[in-house]
Protein backbone atom coordinates (compact mmCIF):
# COMPACT_ATOMS: atom_id res chain seq x y z
CA UNK A 1 0.00 0.00 0.00
CA UNK A 2 2.98 2.43 1.13
CA UNK A 3 4.44 2.14 -2.78
CA UNK A 4 0.90 2.60 -4.34
CA UNK A 5 0.82 5.79 -2.23
CA UNK A 6 4.41 6.62 -3.37
CA UNK A 7 3.28 6.15 -6.83
CA UNK A 8 0.46 8.01 -6.79
CA UNK A 9 2.27 11.27 -5.16
CA UNK A 10 5.02 10.76 -7.83
CA UNK A 11 2.48 10.95 -10.06
CA UNK A 12 0.41 13.81 -8.83
CA UNK A 13 3.85 15.62 -8.53
CA UNK A 14 5.05 15.27 -12.42
CA UNK A 15 1.40 16.10 -13.31
CA UNK A 16 2.03 19.86 -11.86
CA UNK A 17 5.42 20.48 -13.47
CA UNK A 18 5.75 22.68 -16.13
CA UNK A 19 7.27 20.11 -18.36
CA UNK A 20 3.93 18.52 -18.47
CA UNK A 21 2.17 21.57 -19.19
CA UNK A 22 4.37 22.13 -22.10
CA UNK A 23 3.82 18.58 -23.16
CA UNK A 24 0.16 18.92 -22.93
CA UNK A 25 0.44 22.05 -25.31
CA UNK A 26 2.87 20.37 -27.80
CA UNK A 27 1.87 18.48 -31.09
CA UNK A 28 3.51 15.12 -29.73
CA UNK A 29 0.46 15.17 -27.59
CA UNK A 30 -2.13 16.66 -29.70
CA UNK A 31 -0.95 15.02 -32.56
CA UNK A 32 -1.55 11.20 -31.66
CA UNK A 33 -5.00 12.39 -30.08
CA UNK A 34 -6.45 13.32 -33.47
CA UNK A 35 -4.59 10.42 -35.04
CA UNK A 36 -6.89 7.90 -32.62
CA UNK A 37 -9.44 8.55 -34.54
CA UNK A 38 -8.36 6.75 -37.33
CA UNK A 39 -8.02 2.86 -35.51
CA UNK A 40 -11.32 3.65 -33.49
CA UNK A 41 -13.11 4.09 -36.48
CA UNK A 42 -11.82 1.18 -37.73
CA UNK A 43 -12.92 -0.94 -34.33
CA UNK A 44 -16.41 0.58 -34.87
CA UNK A 45 -17.00 -0.37 -38.47
CA UNK A 46 -15.85 -4.29 -37.36
CA UNK A 47 -19.60 -4.31 -36.34
CA UNK A 48 -20.80 -3.07 -39.66
CA UNK A 49 -21.20 -5.48 -43.04
CA UNK A 50 -17.83 -6.39 -45.00
CA UNK A 51 -19.11 -5.00 -48.09
CA UNK A 52 -18.34 -0.98 -47.35
CA UNK A 53 -14.74 -1.89 -46.60
CA UNK A 54 -12.44 -0.56 -49.23
CA UNK A 55 -9.66 -2.28 -50.23
CA UNK A 56 -7.58 0.19 -51.59
CA UNK A 57 -8.25 2.02 -48.88
CA UNK A 58 -7.50 -0.48 -46.19
CA UNK A 59 -3.95 -0.93 -47.73
CA UNK A 60 -3.07 2.49 -47.46
CA UNK A 61 -3.54 3.24 -44.26
CA UNK A 62 -1.98 -0.40 -42.68
CA UNK A 63 1.13 1.13 -44.76
CA UNK A 64 0.65 4.51 -43.48
CA UNK A 65 0.81 3.21 -40.07
CA UNK A 66 3.52 0.92 -40.98
CA UNK A 67 5.78 3.68 -42.08
CA UNK A 68 4.49 5.96 -39.21
CA UNK A 69 4.77 3.92 -36.51
CA UNK A 70 8.67 3.36 -37.35
CA UNK A 71 9.27 7.06 -37.56
CA UNK A 72 7.21 7.74 -33.89
CA UNK A 73 9.98 5.25 -32.76
CA UNK A 74 13.01 6.78 -34.55
CA UNK A 75 12.52 10.63 -33.93
CA UNK A 76 13.86 12.36 -30.99
CA UNK A 77 12.30 12.06 -28.29
CA UNK A 78 10.62 9.51 -29.30
CA UNK A 79 7.00 9.73 -29.45
CA UNK A 80 5.77 6.85 -28.14
CA UNK A 81 1.61 7.79 -27.98
CA UNK A 82 2.20 8.58 -31.49
CA UNK A 83 3.35 4.88 -32.23
CA UNK A 84 0.98 3.14 -30.19
CA UNK A 85 -1.86 5.22 -32.15
CA UNK A 86 -0.77 3.28 -35.29
CA UNK A 87 0.46 0.18 -33.98
CA UNK A 88 -3.45 -0.18 -32.64
CA UNK A 89 -3.71 1.09 -36.23
CA UNK A 90 -2.20 -1.36 -38.10
CA UNK A 91 -4.16 -3.59 -35.69
CA UNK A 92 -7.38 -2.36 -36.68
CA UNK A 93 -6.78 -2.05 -40.56
CA UNK A 94 -4.89 -5.71 -40.44
CA UNK A 95 -8.50 -6.98 -39.37
CA UNK A 96 -10.54 -5.20 -41.53
CA UNK A 97 -7.96 -6.47 -44.63
CA UNK A 98 -8.69 -9.77 -43.48
CA UNK A 99 -12.44 -9.21 -43.59
CA UNK A 100 -12.56 -7.72 -47.14
CA UNK A 101 -10.46 -10.75 -48.23
CA UNK A 102 -12.69 -13.09 -46.70
CA UNK A 103 -15.49 -11.66 -48.00
CA UNK A 104 -14.76 -10.45 -51.59
CA UNK A 105 -12.11 -13.51 -52.11
CA UNK A 106 -13.40 -16.10 -49.90
CA UNK A 107 -17.28 -16.58 -51.12
CA UNK A 108 -19.03 -14.20 -48.77
CA UNK A 109 -20.19 -11.60 -51.69
CA UNK A 110 -21.80 -14.75 -53.19
CA UNK A 111 -23.36 -16.50 -50.17
CA UNK A 112 -24.83 -12.61 -49.32
CA UNK A 113 -25.56 -12.38 -52.76
CA UNK A 114 -27.71 -15.86 -52.88
CA UNK A 115 -29.00 -15.59 -49.57
CA UNK A 116 -30.59 -12.12 -50.54
CA UNK A 117 -32.17 -13.91 -53.58
CA UNK A 118 -33.66 -16.66 -51.16
CA UNK A 119 -31.43 -19.26 -52.68
CA UNK A 120 -28.63 -21.63 -50.96
CA UNK A 121 -25.31 -20.26 -51.05
CA UNK A 122 -23.97 -22.70 -53.85
CA UNK A 123 -20.65 -25.26 -52.30
CA UNK A 124 -17.41 -24.06 -53.76
CA UNK A 125 -14.49 -25.90 -53.47
CA UNK A 126 -11.97 -23.31 -52.23
CA UNK A 127 -13.77 -23.10 -49.03
CA UNK A 128 -13.49 -26.70 -46.57
CA UNK A 129 -16.77 -27.71 -45.40
CA UNK A 130 -16.90 -27.70 -41.30
CA UNK A 131 -17.60 -31.50 -41.53
CA UNK A 132 -16.28 -34.38 -42.93
CA UNK A 133 -17.83 -36.26 -45.25
CA UNK A 134 -20.18 -38.90 -44.37
CA UNK A 135 -19.40 -42.52 -44.87
CA UNK A 136 -21.19 -44.68 -47.68
CA UNK A 137 -22.74 -48.13 -45.56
Amino acid sequence: MAGMAALWRKTRDYVRTKEFRDYLTSTHFWGPMANWGIPLAAFRDLRATPDIISGRMTTALLFYSMAFMRFAYRVQPRNLLLMSCHCTNVVAQSLQGGRFLRYHYGGGAQSAAAAEAGHPPAATSASPSPQPPKQAS
